[in-house]
């Protein structure tokens, strides 16, 4: 059993003169990034290994929330920045299999799109992920398999779609 963890980097600033990858965390981003950290503590969603962009505000968003992990390894990974499901498929099928829960912390489109493809009954229109994926959105998905390398459409059971709006309501 492999456990998935995609976690969007939360809320950006926009300070002019900055490039894209150098943008810092806003002041949402800066709240809600911890309060995620927290919840998954909370539900034990602790992570062996993280695997983050190297862009400003995912690192940042890491920093919040690494804390509340527990004992991990952390690896940035520039290939996560601005990817595509593809890529970021090739970078998570090349962790080793010792590795039982992975934590991606990346961007949009991609990370949306790689959670739908990877979900069970994806595309359903009772699948939450239809819904937005906001900033510090969380997904957790459980896959039936011994080795990253084998992780493939439509195999995840969705465990888990987290995001700072549902923490206030």
């Amino acid at each position: 059993m492999k456990r998935l963890m995609l976690l969007r980097h939360a809320k950006s600033d926009y300070p002019a003169g900055v490039s894209d990858h150098e943008r810092p965390l806003g002041p949402r981003g800066r709240r809600d990034a911890p309060r995620m950290g927290q919840q998954m503590a909370r539900r034990a969603l602790l992570p062996n290994h993280v695997i983050a962009s190297t862009a400003l505000r995912t690192r940042e968003t890491f920093t919040l929330i690494e804390p509340y992990l527990g004992p991990h390894t952390l690896r940035y990974e520039r290939a996560i920045y601005e990817a595509s499901p593809e890529a970021i498929l090739r970078v998570i099928r090349a962790v080793e299999s010792a590795v039982a829960s992975l934590l991606i912390v990346g961007h949009n489109p991609g990370l949306e799109q790689t959670a739908s493809f990877l979900v069970k009954g994806g595309g359903t229109a009772a699948d939450p992920l239809d819904e937005k994926f906001p900033t510090a959105a969380l997904v957790v998905l459980d896959f039936d398999i011994d080795d990253w390398a084998n992780i493939a459409g439509h195999l995840g059971g969705l465990v888990l779609f987290l995001t700072p709006k549902m923490l206030d309501a």
